[in-house]
């Protein structure tokens, strides 16, 4: 049944995101009425600058800069957030909520900070508080995790959520350019920003993994929990060594249940995945999500993860859920947090490694290096020994191992006489 009066919406932020989702709004109106059964009007659009030229024509008259005015009004039913950052978007965000208006956001970094503070509001006011952009930019993935394996148990959660990192890994290794020159070109095509940090130090994909936790296992994880490493430290010597394993590097964010100890882990890094696996031929800029289930086994998401049209999709999505239960007058699905498992650190998450060492060019080398991995409880499954002289390398491959075991038996290499370096450790996963 359709309802005569709009349902009024306002935006926070027109920039990138804010731009697309007012271009959809615009151009999909009778299509988008059609599906909530009411139609949706723009009431107000909070930027930081009134005059700035935009790719899309705003009535100047919905043009505001002063966004807590507009989330005070008390007549606004649904409030788009995407201007990122912790403050002003808190502040904004329970604001909206307690005047009355369910949100939609691309916050991911809000969310994994704080967003406890967050559902509660939601919850106690009633409204909905939906963020599928905030992971995966177009790519479906928050939904099936909250909705359609909500019957069924995920147990890892292992994905590629970064679209600039996989993109410089993915030119080092289809064309040999080093990281530099391929943070250059993502520069240049607008997949990296001019301060890159968040995306190649790990930030982003941590704040998405912590994300990813919380829905799979109905637990509280925060950016916090999540061990994060960057991929500034992945050599042309990393990629040709994955190679030669038949791998390929890629930077996961990997999300684990322990059923032994009921705990979950978050970790983002750059490891060596076989390139039978499906996340191997994630190329170019985009992402991949790969679910594991007890009753659904393995899925798999892939799409576009970043872009303004890619995750307005995403926001226009959530903002047609919320719409409809607004009509209904009830709020959709909330926080699921009521397992509260406690997260495992770093130091127990199990995996494989592969290692590098220059190592002295003479005999007895490789007993004692075989023994500084024995006496820490590192299996090794295979060593490759290369070059002679000041050349010689030794090249590790191990069995699982925790991550503590793997530190301590690096720190006694390197102690080595016989060790000149450590050159490389990098972990090995989807096997």
């Amino acid at each position: 049944m359709k309802d005569d009066k709009p349902l009024k919406v306002g935006l926070l932020g027109c920039g990138v995101v804010g731009t697309e989702v007012v271009r959809i709004l615009t151009e999909q109106a009778d299509h988008l009425a059609a599906r909530v059964g009411a139609r949706l009007e723009i009431a107000g659009i909070a930027v930081r600058r009134a005059g700035r030229e935009r790719d899309i024509a705003v009535d100047p008259a919905l043009i505001t800069t002063d966004a807590q005015a507009l989330v005070s009004r008390g007549d606004l039913d649904l409030v788009i957030e995407v201007i990122g950052g912790l403050e002003p978007a808190r502040s904004l965000i329970l604001t909206a909520l307690e005047h009355g208006a369910s949100v939609v956001t691309a916050n991911k970094a809000l969310l994994a900070e704080d967003g406890p503070t967050l559902f509660a509001a939601a919850e106690k006011y009633e409204r909905d508080l939906y963020f599928e952009a905030a992971v995966a930019g177009a790519i479906p993935i928050l939904r099936p995790l909250r909705e359609s394996l909500a019957g069924d148990d995920v147990i890892r959660v292992m994905g590629i959520v970064n679209g600039t990192t996989n993109f410089i890994l993915d030119k080092m290794d289809t064309t040999g350019a080093g990281f530099d020159e391929a943070l250059e070109e993502a520069q240049a095509l607008g997949y990296a920003e001019a301060d890159p940090t968040a995306d190649i130090e790990g930030f982003d994909a941590a704040a998405k993994a912590a994300l990813l936790a919380s829905l799979a296992f109905h637990t509280r994880v925060s950016i916090a929990d999540v061990h994060r490493e960057g991929i500034t430290e992945v050599t042309a010597t990393d990629i040709a060594s994955a190679r030669e394993m038949g791998c390929v590097v890629k930077s996961l964010a990997i999300c684990e249940l322990d059923e032994a100890t009921d705990s979950v882990s978050a970790r983002v890094y750059p490891a060596m995945i076989p390139v039978t696996h499906p996340l191997a031929s994630v190329r170019d800029a985009y992402n991949a999500v790969f679910v594991e289930s007890k009753a659904a086994g393995r899925l798999m998401f892939y799409g576009r993860g970043a872009g303004g049209a890619p995750t307005a999709s995403a926001v226009l999505g959530d903002l047609v859920s919320a719409a409809r239960n607004r009509l209904k007058g009830v709020p959709g699905v909330g926080e699921s947090s009521y397992t509260q498992r406690a997260v495992r650190p770093m130091g127990d998450a199990m995996t494989r490694y592969h290692v590098s060492l220059d190592v002295a060019d003479k005999a007895g080398v490789l007993a004692a290096v075989a023994l500084a991995f024995a006496e820490h409880d590192v299996s090794i499954q295979t060593v490759r020994q290369e070059g002679r002289g000041s050349d010689a390398q030794l090249v590790v491959v191990t069995h699982t191992a925790t991550d503590a075991a793997l530190s301590a038996t690096v720190e006694s290499l390197r102690d080595m006489d016989t060790v000149r370096e450590v050159s490389s450790v990098m972990r090995v996963e989807g096997e």
